[in-house]
């Protein structure tokens, strides 16, 4: 009688997995699938006859083999969890479980989908381990709309380049590099001339189309993946050039002072009788102990200069040498 309880309840069980709408496989102790619900098959587009009783489920989710958050429960290997998912952590109330969240290729359905997996063990009254059960949720939409929003938060509103934050992220990320590699790292700083006398003259609404148009100019210049132009603030902008001393700032500076030149925006409260803009230029190597804040603060005196002396030209300050890391 026990004996055909047993046998019911695991086929109730079974019955209740098979039936369940959130997508589920379970592996056994040898990591062989031995329930791949519909949902499942659904979600990945792989039916359960190709992978019952076999140890290919990662052919699912991945066009090369890799392990499963299921797999790596059952085989004990979850300390490499961290180097095969985007984040994990432990499930609450479970534990031996784990939850994970991943991109997954889906090759069946020719599709990336972006998957939170939860993965827990099963053990029998001796606590030896019988089957690993893993459920999946589909939050692709969620994560695109997440990284949109990421996104849209490290953009300045007005001219659609990067903002402030991401620039003071930025720098501080570049001179870290900077330090670890032994190389330079330069700032270009850049203030529209006048800008006040143009907004008085024109319009807010010409003045915002102006920094637009600069904006755009900059990044047109700056174009290699590690650079970074930026609306530092107003009518500032500044440019982050990692690996690049001083002589390479300054062509880089010369093309900006040029390229924004013959944009030809008309400004008749300027003497050049079209926009330009002044530009401090800094460039220093973290391994001479000079701190980030110095790099931004020599480059803002060379702007100084470069106004005091007429505008329309760039300037170059060396970094303080006694700053320390």
């Amino acid at each position: 009688m026990k004996s055909n309880q047993a046998n019911r309840d695991r086929s109730f069980a079974i019955q209740l997995m098979q039936d369940l709408v959130v997508p589920t496989f379970v592996l056994d102790e040898q990591c062989r699938v031995i329930i791949w619900n519909r949902a499942c098959e659904r979600l990945t587009g792989v039916a359960a006859t190709e992978v019952m009783g076999t140890q290919q489920h990662w052919r699912a989710f991945y066009s090369a083999p890799r392990p499963c958050l299921a797999d790596l429960v059952a085989q004990g290997r979850t300390e490499e969890i961290a180097t095969l998912y985007a984040s994990f952590d432990k499930i609450g109330n479970c534990a031996h479980g784990f939850h994970a969240e991943n991109w997954c290729v889906m090759p069946q359905l020719g599709q990336e989908y972006y998957l939170a997996i939860d993965a827990g063990p099963i053990f029998d009254a001796h606590g030896k381990l019988i089957a690993v059960v893993e459920t999946l949720r589909d939050m692709t939409e969620q994560k695109r709309a997440q990284t949109e929003l990421e996104r849209l938060a490290s953009l300045d509103g007005l001219t659609g380049i990067a903002n402030r934050r991401s620039f003071d992220q930025k720098l501080s990320l570049e001179w870290l590099r900077a330090r670890r590699d032994q190389s330079s790292i330069a700032l270009l700083l850049l203030d529209v001339d006048h800008f006040k006398l143009f907004n008085d003259t024109y319009g807010h609404q010409m003045g915002d189309e102006c920094l637009r148009r600069i904006a755009q100019c900059l990044i047109s210049i700056v174009f290699r993946p590690g650079d970074m132009a930026a609306r530092y603030g107003g009518e500032e902008f500044v440019v982050v050039l990692p690996g690049v001393d001083v002589a390479g700032a300054l062509v880089v500076a010369e093309r900006v002072r040029e390229a924004v030149a013959q944009l030809a925006i008309p400004h008749s409260a300027s003497s050049q009788g079209r926009v330009t803009v002044s530009i401090g230029v800094a460039c220093a190597k973290p391994r001479q102990g000079v701190e980030c804040g110095a790099l931004i603060k020599a480059a803002d005196a060379a702007l100084y200069r470069a106004k005091h002396n007429g505008r329309n030209r760039w300037a170059v300050e060396p970094v303080a040498a006694g700053a320390q890391d």
